[in-house]
């Protein structure tokens, strides 16, 4: 039986978003274990950015919702403990270790596991490790001896890209990047900034390793756990979230998923949707109930891949907020910065910082604020942005904010 379609307005799908992405309540007061672990659930994945412009994009996402936690713990949990595990989506990933099952059932099938939204980049991955047998074995029989950095590998060279951004720059990783798609092998730690490699079946309990869903039931599982985690989604946006580009008939899934009443469509207000927009029926009374919370709205600074944000197509359509990674665009062709952090304020997107950390004088330089058009300008406003920015001075370890003039006139006084 085929639920009807729940009627819902933009305002709610933001705030659903919000709710789901555990930004609309106050931080806790002490951050376990088991709390991050608890999140990292509810997210289905963070994102694993090394850059450290302000700080590595995960930790500031983490940070978002969480408070201060620091890398050292971060790590105790992926290398050490290993309850959490970097895992490539085929985007680096922080995931849990109880979803390993999840993953062993893409990495058996790889590389046809690679969807018709990868392109020929399936016939392409085959063809790489049909012609490189050698070289796979050779690494295989590299890392019985222990877990090595690229480095450490005989023969690693870097050659020429011949595919874009998505080959990695040599031959040597390029094969560890499909080894570690296939299961074979993982990263196991770092040494400064270099990837450590092992064998993934020393690091991953044979249950994970054994245990595997059929590609139907392995679909409608992930595409709950995508759905759950941005709160309302259409196909597309479920796609893209999580895990993103590996569903060979997401279609299907969504219909059993609706048959079965697992998932309801939405009718959105004032709109004619060119998709279907789907919300879990676990979330039905909180999206009805979205509009009652009255609470004063939170500020919270997003790095570049956060989770909130990973989709522009997605952050535009519900956020109505256009967000480009000017990190990668010609310097001549960006607007608002290098490394833009989105202003979140309650359930809308209001504006964007530029932040830099400047290591040698201990100082988080704001190099520009901008503010949408529509953003509220009321000084109690800017000041709780400011005082978001102070925590993220803390946060990373700087002593001073030091702010250029290319701030919106009216929040001027309250950043300076």
């Amino acid at each position: 039986m085929v639920g009807s379609p729940i009627r819902a307005t933009t305002a709610d799908l933001r705030r659903l978003a919000v709710a789901k992405q555990h930004l609309s309540e106050k931080r806790p007061t002490r951050v376990t274990d088991e709390r991050i672990l608890s999140l990292v659930r509810d997210l289905a994945y963070v994102q694993w950015d090394p850059v450290t412009v302000v700080a590595p994009s995960h930790l500031l996402s983490l940070w978002a919702r969480l408070g201060p936690l620091s890398a050292r713990r971060l790590d105790r949990l992926l290398w050490e403990d290993r309850r959490l595990l970097l895992q490539w989506l085929p985007i680096a990933s922080i995931v849990l270790r109880e979803d390993y099952p999840l993953y062993n059932s893409l990495s058996t099938r790889y590389p046809m596991s690679l969807t018709h939204s990868w392109g020929s980049q399936r016939n392409g991955a085959q063809q790489f490790l049909t012609r490189n047998s050698k070289l796979r074995q050779q690494l295989l029989a590299d890392l019985r001896s222990g877990p090595r950095t690229i480095g450490e590998f005989k023969d690693h060279g870097r050659t020429k890209r011949d595919d874009g951004e998505w080959a990695p720059s040599s031959d040597v990783a390029q094969m560890l990047f499909h080894l570690s798609m296939a299961g074979e092998v993982m990263v196991v730690g770092h040494q400064g900034a270099q990837n450590l490699w092992g064998l993934a079946r020393r690091y991953v309990p044979e249950w994970g390793r054994t245990s595997r869903l059929s590609v139907p039931r392995f679909e409608q599982e992930v595409a709950e756990r995508a759905l759950r985690a941005l709160g309302t989604a259409t196909a597309r946006e479920i796609t893209y979230y999580y895990p993103r580009g590996r569903y060979e008939n997401l279609r299907a899934a969504l219909h059993e998923l609706e048959r079965t009443q697992r998932i309801f469509p939405l009718s959105l207000e004032g709109t004619k949707a060119k998709e279907v927009r789907f919300v879990h029926a676990l979330d039905v009374r909180l999206l009805e109930g979205t509009g009652r919370d009255s609470a004063t709205p939170r500020v919270a600074l997003l790095p570049p891949f956060d989770n909130l944000v990973s989709h522009p197509a997605r952050t535009e359509a519900v956020f109505g907020f256009e967000y480009v990674r000017e990190q990668f665009l010609p310097k001549a062709k960006r607007r608002f910065g290098t490394y833009v952090l989105p202003i979140l304020y309650g359930d809308r997107l209001i504006g964007r910082i530029d932040p830099r950390l400047d290591k040698a004088t201990g100082t988080l330089v704001i190099n520009s604020v901008h503010a949408e058009a529509d953003a509220p300008r009321e000084r109690e406003v800017a000041t709780a942005i400011g005082e978001e920015i102070d925590r993220l001075r803390e946060n990373v370890g700087a002593t001073a904010v030091k702010y250029t003039s290319l701030v919106p006139s009216e929040w001027k006084a309250a950043l300076h």
